[in-house]
């Protein structure tokens, strides 16, 4: 086995509800074979039109395919349907289909079925046949089981009529069972189920036996989803003893891997995966070289690449590839020769490309010539150039800048982020001489370990630095829970210790609405006072006091901002004016920007010009979402620049229901102003900054 075959559909509406494939080499990153269309024809293979909930499974003589589906078009028939569609195949290109109707198939039993869902097929050892098991559901009020019945050797019809095959603990609060899933593991039967139990997820119980005796291992879920899941499915990695369960995180558009060798404790992987679209309950079978070159010969297409780009000296997240435009676009790391630059392209089968080994990308795009087998070639451009931005590697958001007097360097402390719904944990650190240049400091405060009052959501933290009795100190504030901490250390990286309790729990009196979140520190200039500031859908400050951990409530106040204010309150001194810059519009939303005002003290009245934009997304080149910002004046100079994040490029604005707003990066460009004081908008660029000069 050199690969594997997704099979999925993609959605509720017209041409979604339809088989599709997609295929991987490594069981973590997929692409989807004939540019994401159905390979099977709906209307053809169905009494509905729709087809949904596709289970692929290799037979037991290696060379023959067994796929089922529910037969089901939700846009006319809501969720309840009838039939089943059992699928057979000796080259998974060509299919043998046919649709069992169970009420009309079995009058006396099942008459009164309303539902049909989600069939899957097993290969039963002791009986020599095959077992398609399914959901169903008589009438309404009736719960949903799952059932189980043999198949004709032909695999076109069930041999007898369906009986049940899991009953859930009679003191169980699930009324009802769908989306099962067997797999044998260690002479035993895992059957993995949706369980409707008022936290809908997925669920496990084994037994000896195939067809019945399945005991609930525990009423827990074994998913690692905090919202509803549905459509499990497990497979085993090829030359491994590592298991993959994924499952449809169906309430928010998305799916979730997680990894494991018990089958009873999953790790979520989501980091690891990618996938060029945006599948719905599916399942994944491994497949031969042979079967993997087949595939490709028959849906593969020029404007998805099946190739890998291995060089190291990439930054392998912003790869930019245009399919339908013929383009490529490669952004290296600092110091990379372009010269004589490989990007190591390495292929699937079926695909082949030339030239190979370096090239000179320093006069323009190289064509690079991409090869299907027996389908012809296409020529790409390919560019390549030293982008800095984004400034740290992987997905970080809400950062916060610190110049640091007692060590000469600049620290970013960014909110760690990839983390579906910004669930992350834990804060980290990053330094550098030059501000292009940056050095993980790894993990300086994790709400597991270090926080005793809360445990999750670790975002948007600040910083400042003080010097109290000729020692410096730092005071790191940060919000974990929807509340905000401060934790203290002697060194810019820490180790951090948490005070001990949340510094803000509490909304200010009158206000209704928003999070207790995005702490900003300011020192003012003039009077050496720290002032910290916070809130989402409210802007709050007060005076820090002298133990820089308590809040002195006397000069505590909220703002009076304009409508377009969101959150990410930041402050900065220039020229005797005080700026005031904040967030606008949801994180999720490509149109996630920064605006400013001026105030003549740091919680003084704000005034808002007309134009007050920092940055925002740039139609030119498709950087979306760029907000929550920092500042950073460079010591003895009035040269400033702006630290914010933005989705990741180029795929975060294509990521399903706003999980861009989760996959940010760090970025850097410079920040100036006019004659008269007013910051000019940044527009985002690739290219970031240059190093500054280090001096002595």
């Amino acid at each position: 086995m050199e690969g594997y075959l997704f099979a999925y559909f993609t959605g509720n509406g017209p041409q979604q509800e339809a088989v599709r494939f997609a295929i991987s080499t490594d069981g973590y990153h997929y692409l989807a074979l004939n540019g994401n269309y159905p390979v099977l024809d709906s209307k053809q293979i169905s009494t509905s039109g729709g087809v949904r909930d596709p289970h692929i499974l290799r037979g037991a003589d290696g060379k023959t395919f067994y796929m089922v589906a529910t037969d089901l078009y939700v846009p006319e028939q809501g969720w309840n349907n009838f039939a089943m569609i059992l699928m057979k195949s000796t080259d998974l290109i060509n299919w043998q289909t046919s649709v069992v109707n169970i009420p009309e198939t079995f009058p006396n039993e099942f008459g009164k079925v309303d539902r049909v869902w989600a069939p899957q097929t097993i290969y039963d050892e002791e009986t020599g046949k095959y077992m398609v098991y399914f959901s169903m559901r008589s009438g309404d009020g009736a719960p949903d089981i799952i059932y189980y019945a043999y198949t004709n050797k032909d695999f076109t019809a069930l041999e007898a009529a369906p009986k049940q095959l899991y009953f859930p603990p009679a003191d169980s609060n699930t009324k009802a069972c769908i989306d099962g899933d067997i797999i044998p593991f260690n002479g035993k039967f895992y059957l993995f189920h949706k369980a409707e139990d008022g936290d809908p997820g997925i669920k496990l119980a084994i037994s000896d036996k195939l067809t019945e005796g399945y005991k609930l291992v525990s009423d827990k879920r074994v998913d690692s989803e905090r919202n509803r899941v549905e459509g499990s499915s497990v497979f085993k990695l090829n030359n491994s003893d590592e298991y993959i369960l994924m499952y449809d995180v169906y309430t928010n558009g998305r799916y979730q891997f997680t990894k494991s060798s018990d089958l009873e404790h999953f790790e979520v992987i989501d980091e690891d995966i990618s996938m060029n679209f945006h599948p719905r309950h599916g399942t994944v079978m491994p497949i031969t070289g042979k079967e993997l070159k087949q595939l490709v010969a028959k849906w593969g297409n020029f404007d998805d690449l099946f190739v890998d780009i291995t060089s190291p000296q990439l930054k392998k997240l912003n790869v930019d590839i245009k399919g339908k435009e013929r383009t490529m676009h490669l952004p290296v790391k600092r110091g990379v020769d372009l010269k004589y630059f490989d990007p190591e392209f390495k292929c699937w089968p079926g695909f082949a490309v030339s030239p190979l080994g370096p090239q000179d990308f320093t006069n323009g795009p190289v064509a690079y010539t991409f090869s299907i087998e027996g389908k012809g070639d296409v020529v790409y451009q390919v560019s390549a150039s030293e982008d800095h931005n984004p400034v740290l590697e992987g997905y970080y958001a809400d950062p916060d800048i610190l110049y640091s007097e007692k060590t000469g360097k600049y620290y970013i402390y960014p909110t760690s982020d990839g983390f579906d719904g910004w669930s992350g944990y834990y804060f980290k650190v990053f330094s550098s001489d030059n501000l292009v240049d940056w050095t993980d400091e790894g993990i300086i405060l994790d709400l597991h370990k270090d926080v005793s009052w809360a445990n999750r959501n670790a975002w948007a933290p600040c910083i400042v630095e003080k010097k109290i009795n000729g020692e410096y100190k730092y005071f790191y504030y940060f919000t974990a829970a929807q509340k905000i901490g401060v934790a203290v250390a002697d060194s810019p990286t820490g180790p951090f210790v948490d005070s001990g309790k949340a510094l803000i729990d509490w909304k200010p009196k009158g206000i209704n609405r928003g999070q207790e979140i995005d702490p900003d520190v300011f020192t003012d200039p003039k009077t050496n006072k720290t002032y910290l500031y916070w809130g989402n859908g409210y802007m709050a400050g007060a005076e820090l006091n002298d133990d820089m951990v308590s809040l002195n409530m006397k000069t505590f106040k909220t703002f009076n901002v304009d409508g377009t204010f969101r959150e990410g309150t930041y402050v900065i001194y220039r020229n005797g004016t005080y700026y005031f810059m904040w967030s606008e519009d949801d994180t999720r939303s490509p149109n996630y920007k920064v605006r400013w005002a001026k105030a003549d003290s740091p919680m003084g009245k704000l005034t808002i010009p007309e134009n007050n934009i920092v940055i925002q997304r740039d139609p030119e080149t498709n950087i979306f979402a760029t907000g929550h910002n920092s500042a950073i004046q460079v010591p003895g100079k009035d040269e400033w620049y702006l630290v914010y994040h933005r989705f990741t490029y180029p795929k975060g604005v294509d990521m399903p229901r706003g999980s861009g707003g989760f996959h940010r990066e760090v970025c850097i460009d410079k920040l100036e102003f006019d004659e008269n004081g007013n910051i000019l908008e940044v527009i985002p660029t690739f290219e970031g900054i240059e190093p500054l000069q280090i001096t002595n």
